[in-house]
């Protein structure tokens, strides 16, 4: 036989072999100096609580140990407790909590598994190293995420909840995929949304494994809801209750403004989102990935697709008809408004388009990804100005005033506040002003103090003893001491700080 066909024979059998085990370090190396490279940066850069959510995320997990009535009730309702949770070890240390770093550390881990479990879902749907390596950059190398692994957000967690339970599903493991959707499902509501598609799906495999599956996912909201009912007496305190997305929702609309786009249009909801997926992720991977699919489909992934495009629908439903909000800077009104939302359209292209290199032929292949990853990260390449990052610019446009505010205030506080002579304030932006002054929220009285300090706003000349009051104008602690203030001699406003485009903070302070 011809030495020319023996080759060839050879060539074919090796492609039908299995792949080796994954041993990826130099992937693994690279995914943690780039973690570990993106905190130092936006560290360094002062925009890790930029957000005020950042800085809320950070401070309940503080105020757990920390403040007048520390402990578990501290958890609070609306957001779910697992970014919390995994903050908490870290909050507890002032300087991780001034800085914000203490969020930085469980989300960068977060983020880094999401990369390797996406890597090692990819392997085990393309059957093609290539592909896993592609899926793993694709989502790595994009500037939003990288921001959002850095700072006390959830939504790297959640990346590392969907790309768990993808994993789990695509190897049939009950376990991998309950595990997935349980911390999913303490960490966004989404999560509870893609419980029943995930356990369908494993019946393809054995009754068993999906039974397993649907038991452990179960346990998430089924605890959230004992925990509201118990804690508010409301089992969907989360959903309707103060701070919720549909009680914002239903106080701007009670105060006057405009219908949010896409209430009651699921449509234009879906334009909506589908404008945020794709300046999150990028246009270039969009398109990539939209021709990725045809790829995946050849190689009969289909379930990939119909899990990631799950978050998307949920989106535009909550949309629809439960208050959530989002705007973009391309849509009307052309601001920036839960842009992170977009963040399911990222893993959702990169596995896409990660099926590319894998029905190509084999000598084609590490090309064909770096050509991939050179499409995928363009955008931030041709224009590598911050300004073309939209979460970090929401980030930025939205807390101008804030930042200015919270600095003032801290900065006049910080060398007259003596330790002991209390401070009263309600929870939310103005527990920054402590954190930026390096003030315990336990020298503090706040909203999770609950009767204390419903009794201080509403008698605050029987209640009140605390050396300091901070209150936005026009709140309702600003309102009780302006009310009471012939019976609260002792007391001065001492200091107004107006920032542009914001309610002027009073500074209240006894005199002695």
């Amino acid at each position: 036989m011809p030495a020319s066909k023996n080759s060839k024979r050879l060539r074919t059998s090796r492609k039908k072999l299995p792949l080796a085990p994954a041993r990826p370090w130099k992937l693994i190396g690279f995914l943690a100096a780039l973690s570990a490279a993106a905190v130092l940066f936006f560290w360094r850069g002062g925009y890790l609580l930029w957000f005020g959510d950042a800085a809320a995320h950070m401070n309940i997990a503080r105020r757990i140990v920390d403040g007048r009535s520390a402990g578990y009730e501290q958890i609070g309702t609306v957001w779910l407790p697992l970014p919390h949770v995994l903050m908490l070890p870290f909050a507890s240390i002032d300087s991780m909590w001034r800085s914000g770093l203490a969020g930085s550390i469980p989300n960068a881990l977060c983020w880094f598994t999401a990369a390797l479990l996406l890597y090692g879902a990819a392997r085990k749907v393309y059957d093609c190293e290539y592909a896993a390596t592609a899926a793993a950059l694709l989502f790595a190398l994009n500037p939003n995420m990288l921001y959002l692994q850095s700072i006390p957000m959830t939504e790297a967690i959640f990346a590392c909840s969907l790309a768990l339970t993808l994993y789990g599903t695509v190897g049939g493991s009950g376990v991998l995929t309950g595990c997935g959707l349980l911390a999913g499902t303490m960490t966004r509501y989404e999560g509870w949304f893609l419980i029943p598609f995930a356990v369908l799906y494993l019946l393809r495999f054995r009754f068993v494994e999906a039974v397993r599956a649907g038991a452990i996912a179960s346990i998430g909201p089924a605890y959230w809801l004992v925990h509201n009912a118990y804690i508010y007496s409301d089992p969907f305190e989360f959903y309707h209750g103060v701070g919720s997305a549909k009680w914002i929702y239903e106080q701007a609309l009670a105060k006057g403004l405009e219908r949010a786009p896409g209430d009651g249009d699921f449509l234009l909801a879906a334009k909506y989102y589908a404008a945020a997926g794709r300046l999150f992720a990028g246009l270039p991977l969009v398109l990539i990935g939209a021709v990725g699919i045809v790829a995946a489909l050849i190689r009969r992934a289909w379930w990939p697709l119909v899990f990631f495009a799950l978050g998307p629908i949920f989106y535009a439903w909550s949309i629809h008809g439960s208050g959530a909000t989002i705007f973009v800077p391309t849509l009307h009104p052309n601001t920036y408004y839960n842009t992170r939302y977009g963040m399911i359209a990222l893993p959702m292209a990169a596995f896409a388009a990660a099926a590319i290199p894998a029905i190509l032929p084999l000598g084609n292949r590490k090309f064909i990804v770096a050509v991939l990853v050179a499409i995928g990260v363009s955008p931030w390449v041709f224009y590598p100005r911050m300004d073309g990052w939209v979460v970090w610019k929401e980030s930025e446009v939205n807390s101008i005033s804030r930042r200015a505010w919270t600095e003032q205030t801290a900065a006049y506080l910080k060398p007259q506040y003596e330790t002991g002579t209390g401070i009263v304030a309600h929870f939310g932006d103005q527990t920054a002003i402590l954190q930026a002054a390096g003030i315990p929220i336990k020298q503090s009285v706040h909203d999770g103090d609950e009767l204390y300090f419903q009794s201080i706003q509403k008698r605050p000349d029987l209640f009140l003893w605390q050396d300091w009051v901070i209150a936005i104008s026009g709140d309702s602690l600003s309102s009780a001491m302006a009310n009471y203030a012939m019976k609260l001699p002792r007391y001065r406003r001492v200091k107004i700080v107006e920032v542009k485009d914001a309610q002027p903070i009073e500074i209240w302070r006894r005199q002695r």
